[in-house]
Parts: structure tokens; C-alpha cells; sequence
């Protein structure tokens, strides 16, 4: 089988090696579809954090049942499975043990284990992995199913926030988890603004989104969500751009009492002034990978349409092209949205 390794920054190969047998627990899958994330193209320019070189990165996934281990369960994260079933991968591999296990919060295990990042992922045409971290979805496309990790960072994000119907919500970062953000605030009632220096990416929220207004972080930011928001300012803000200064000026945005969680992740400082954390008596949160429920959350508000992707799809590629793509998509110019690599006619 093939697999594409990411061997250092700015260089993959392309290996051969034996498809695996599943072991006790595990499920034999063939990928069906990869979302590159930012995470990838992180890596792929060597400012991932948490990263070691070689890696097969890719952990937004739709794959197919092939095989279970013999004589062991086929249950998966939500119920009986069976080969040839379609299912989500939850790629955050934990211990089941450690003090966040233990308290209900395996996407932030002391011991995680996230294909793509700290384990081999997808970017291959087979592998194993623990059955329990299978999610059948039946009625969604292999395509959206590898939408459905991104998105449930978003959902993750803001089921820790809280968001309440009506208040003023403020997206800092357009890509696919900002995006998720949206969609998932505004189902709870949020009144959501996006900020982003991608005109062509507010474009998009404009056209695409559940938004009431669009702003350039480039102009006078400060200045437009006090006028937005009659003066009061959002009580949650996001953000999801990963950008050390963007988060470092977040707080300037944020209502007194208000919320503030980074969902992006950055390898620098965050440093923001004491006094004006401590006048708005501001909560802090951070927001990590998601959880089954959230998983569960984002599949039925796609089943329903509550929550649709296929317009974040903007670029495709195959196992033959995706390594020449990778090139293309770390370039603003490409105006990638969202990267997928379709591994049905491989």
C-alpha cells in the first residue's frame, strides 16, 4: 500500500509498505478522504508544535471498514459496527487513566496521542486504529464526514463558552475552525461577527455564513465592534487564528464579564496587560480537539442541514497529487478555504 510521509519541512515521500492486520480492539480501515488542516500545512513549513519528523500526517477522516480483529468486539465509539460501514475517526488517541480521562475529558489526555501529530495518521491508503475511535455516519458523504473534526473543534469551543441566545459573539480568524465557530455559536443563538485580513475569506462569511457583520482586521477593528455592539463590546470572543498577536490583542474586544477562548494554537508568548484582564473580570478559556459528544453534535446538525460544508471544499487532490499540492495551498494566493485528497479512485 501507499502511505505519503511527511519526512521534514517542505519535503514528503512517497513509501510502499505490507497493509496492516488489526490487533486486539483495533479495526482495519481504508481511507476514503483526508481534510488537510492547518495543522498540516503547520507542519509541512515546521511550526507545528508538538511534531517529530517522519510523520504520515492527516487526522480529519472518512474511511471505510475492512476488517476487525478475529473473534474480538466491533463496537465503536457509539454502537455496533460492521465491515464495509462508513464511519468519522475521533483521532485523538488517549489513556483512558490520566486525571482528564478520568474527569470526562479525553481531548486533553496528559498522554494524547492525535494521528497526523503525534502518531501516524491517514494520508495512506490503509492503517489501524481502535475501534472505539470509529463513528459510524450514515447519510453523510465520505465528504462531509472528513468535515466533521474541524468542525467539531468549533462545536467544542463553544458548547466551553456557553454561548446564550442573543449575545454578541466575535470570530477572530476565518479559516475552517473559525468557521465551525460560526456555525455552531449561531445555532445557539449567537449574533455573530467574523474579523479576518482576507477580504476574499469575508467574502466568503458574507455569502456562506449565519453572520451580521464582516470586519477587516486591518482597519480599525476596536473602533467597529464598539459601534456594532452599542458600545458594549461581545461577551465571547474567539480566536482561531493560531497568531500570537491576534491573540495577544483579542482582549481588547472583550465586554467586561465577558469570555475570551483561544482555540487557535501558537508555539509563542501570549502576553496581554493584568489590569486589563483583572477591570473586565475576564474568564479565560482554552479550547482543545473535541470530544465524542460534540463529534455526535456536528454529524446530526449536518444530517439535519442545520450546519452545511460542501462550500468549504475548495481545492482537491489525490495520493499522485497531493505532494506537488501542498506547495500550492501554503501560498494565501491559492485562496484555499479547505484542502481535501479524494483516495476513491486511487
Amino acid at each position: 500500500m501507499r502511505n505519503i510521509v511527511l519526512t521534514e519541512p517542505f519535503r514528503f515521500a512517497a513509501t510502499e509498505s505490507d497493509r496492516p492486520e488489526p490487533g486486539s480492539d483495533e479495526a482495519l480501515v481504508r481511507v476514503r478522504r483526508v481534510g488537510v488542516c492547518g495543522t498540516d500545512l503547520h507542519a509541512y513549513k515546521g511550526e507545528q508544535p508538538f511534531f517529530d519528523y517522519p510523520r504520515i500526517v492527516g487526522h480529519e477522516l472518512a474511511v471505510e471498514i475492512v476488517a476487525f480483529s478475529p473473534g474480538g468486539d466491533t463496537h465503536g465509539a457509539k454502537g455496533e459496527l460492521k465491515e464495509g460501514d462508513l464511519c468519522v475517526v475521533n483521532p485523538y488517541l488517549n489513556c483512558g487513566t490520566c486525571i482528564a480521562c478520568r474527569k470526562g475529558k479525553p481531548n486533553c489526555c496528559t498522554r494524547i496521542a492525535v494521528l497526523g501529530v503525534h502518531t501516524d495518521g491517514g494520508m495512506r491508503e490503509f492503517f489501524t486504529l481502535p475501534r472505539g475511535h470509529l463513528l459510524a455516519a450514515p447519510g453523510l458523504s465520505a465528504d462531509e464526514m472528513a468535515m466533521v473534526e474541524n468542525q467539531a473543534i468549533g462545536a467544542h469551543a463553544v458548547r466551553r463558552a456557553a454561548i446564550e441566545e442573543g449575545e454578541f459573539v466575535l470570530v477572530i480568524g476565518a479559516g475552517p475552525i473559525g468557521l465551525g465557530v460560526v456555525h455552531f455559536a449561531a445555532l445557539r443563538g449567537g449574533r455573530i461577527i467574523v474579523m479576518d485580513i482576507s477580504e476574499e475569506r469575508l467574502s466568503y462569511c458574507r455569502a456562506n455564513c449565519p453572520v451580521i457583520e464582516t470586519l477587516n482586521a486591518a482597519d480599525d477593528g476596536a473602533a467597529r465592534v464598539e459601534a456594532i455592539t452599542a458600545g458594549d463590546y461581545p461577551t465571547a470572543v474567539f480566536d482561531a487564528t493560531g497568531n500570537a498577536a491576534s491573540m495577544n490583542r483579542a482582549i481588547e474586544y472583550v465586554a467586561h464579564g465577558g469570555r475570551l477562548v483561544f482555540v487557535g494554537l501558537t508555539q509563542e508568548e501570549i502576553r496581554f496587560a493584568n489590569p486589563e484582564f483583572h477591570k473586565r473580570e475576564l474568564t479565560l478559556l482554552g479550547s482543545r480537539n473535541a470530544a465524542d459528544e460534540d463529534f455526535a453534535h456536528v454529524m446530526e446538525s449536518m444530517k439535519t442541514g442545520a450546519v452545511r460544508t460542501d462550500r468549504l471544499i475548495s481545492h482537491r487532490a489525490t495520493l499522485d497529487t497531493v505532494i506537488d499540492s501542498f506547495e500550492e495551498w501554503i501560498d494565501p494566493a491559492s485562496g484555499v478555504v479547505k484542502a481535501v485528497v479524494d483516495l476513491d479512485d486511487h
